[in-house]
Protein backbone atom coordinates (compact mmCIF):
# COMPACT_ATOMS: atom_id res chain seq x y z
CA UNK A 1 0.00 0.00 0.00
CA UNK A 2 1.31 3.57 -0.86
CA UNK A 3 1.45 7.10 0.05
CA UNK A 4 -0.61 9.45 -2.16
CA UNK A 5 -0.16 13.10 -2.97
CA UNK A 6 -2.91 14.77 -5.35
CA UNK A 7 -2.12 18.54 -5.21
CA UNK A 8 -4.14 20.61 -7.26
CA UNK A 9 -2.89 24.21 -8.20
CA UNK A 10 -4.75 27.18 -10.42
CA UNK A 11 -1.94 29.79 -12.58
CA UNK A 12 -2.55 33.12 -12.17
CA UNK A 13 -3.54 34.05 -15.62
CA UNK A 14 -1.02 33.52 -18.07
CA UNK A 15 1.49 32.05 -15.81
CA UNK A 16 0.67 28.45 -16.88
CA UNK A 17 3.85 28.26 -19.76
CA UNK A 18 6.35 29.50 -16.76
CA UNK A 19 4.52 26.61 -14.24
CA UNK A 20 4.55 23.39 -16.29
CA UNK A 21 8.23 23.64 -17.27
CA UNK A 22 9.15 23.96 -13.59
CA UNK A 23 6.90 21.26 -12.57
CA UNK A 24 8.46 18.98 -15.46
CA UNK A 25 11.69 19.75 -13.75
CA UNK A 26 10.45 18.77 -10.39
CA UNK A 27 9.08 15.92 -11.43
CA UNK A 28 11.71 14.16 -13.29
CA UNK A 29 14.08 15.01 -10.04
CA UNK A 30 11.54 13.51 -7.60
CA UNK A 31 11.71 10.39 -9.56
CA UNK A 32 15.36 10.19 -8.86
CA UNK A 33 14.20 10.15 -5.07
CA UNK A 34 14.00 7.24 -2.40
CA UNK A 35 10.70 6.25 -1.94
CA UNK A 36 9.07 7.84 -4.68
CA UNK A 37 7.28 5.25 -7.33
CA UNK A 38 5.74 8.45 -9.35
CA UNK A 39 5.09 11.87 -10.00
CA UNK A 40 3.14 12.57 -13.22
CA UNK A 41 1.88 16.54 -14.14
CA UNK A 42 -1.71 17.04 -15.45
CA UNK A 43 -3.08 19.93 -17.44
CA UNK A 44 -6.74 20.69 -17.29
CA UNK A 45 -8.26 20.15 -20.56
CA UNK A 46 -10.82 22.93 -20.38
CA UNK A 47 -8.88 25.12 -18.15
CA UNK A 48 -5.19 25.53 -18.87
CA UNK A 49 -4.67 27.14 -16.25
CA UNK A 50 -5.69 24.12 -13.92
CA UNK A 51 -2.85 22.23 -12.91
CA UNK A 52 -3.15 18.10 -10.76
CA UNK A 53 0.19 16.42 -9.62
CA UNK A 54 -0.47 12.98 -8.85
CA UNK A 55 2.84 11.83 -6.54
CA UNK A 56 3.08 7.78 -5.35
CA UNK A 57 5.70 7.57 -2.31
CA UNK A 58 6.44 4.29 -0.95
CA UNK A 59 5.76 5.44 2.63
CA UNK A 60 4.59 8.72 4.44
CA UNK A 61 8.02 9.66 5.42
CA UNK A 62 9.35 9.54 1.94
CA UNK A 63 6.64 11.73 1.30
CA UNK A 64 7.93 14.50 3.79
CA UNK A 65 11.86 13.58 2.86
CA UNK A 66 10.34 14.89 -0.26
CA UNK A 67 9.46 18.39 0.92
CA UNK A 68 12.54 18.44 2.50
CA UNK A 69 14.85 18.39 -0.40
CA UNK A 70 16.56 21.22 -2.13
CA UNK A 71 14.71 20.75 -5.18
CA UNK A 72 11.27 21.19 -3.62
CA UNK A 73 12.38 24.24 -1.58
CA UNK A 74 13.84 26.26 -4.94
CA UNK A 75 11.21 25.04 -7.40
CA UNK A 76 8.16 24.40 -5.71
CA UNK A 77 8.42 26.95 -3.05
CA UNK A 78 10.29 29.66 -4.52
CA UNK A 79 9.44 29.57 -7.61
CA UNK A 80 5.84 27.71 -8.58
CA UNK A 81 3.48 28.65 -5.46
CA UNK A 82 3.99 32.93 -6.26
CA UNK A 83 2.88 32.00 -9.91
CA UNK A 84 -0.39 30.07 -8.16
CA UNK A 85 -3.78 31.77 -7.66
CA UNK A 86 -4.89 28.62 -5.34
CA UNK A 87 -2.83 25.48 -4.07
CA UNK A 88 -5.00 22.40 -2.28
CA UNK A 89 -2.56 19.72 -1.54
CA UNK A 90 -4.56 16.47 -0.61
CA UNK A 91 -2.49 13.63 1.50
CA UNK A 92 -4.00 10.08 1.24
CA UNK A 93 -2.76 7.09 3.40
CA UNK A 94 -4.12 3.60 2.72
CA UNK A 95 -6.92 2.90 4.74
CA UNK A 96 -5.95 -0.24 7.71
CA UNK A 97 -7.28 -3.23 7.24
CA UNK A 98 -8.03 -2.74 3.72
CA UNK A 99 -6.67 -4.50 0.52
CA UNK A 100 -6.99 -4.41 -2.99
Amino acid sequence: MTYVVVARYRTKPGEQDTVLPLLDTMAAASREEPGNLGYRVHQGTEDPRAIVLYEEYATEADFTAHCATPHFQEIVLGKVVPLLESRDVLRCAPRDGVTA
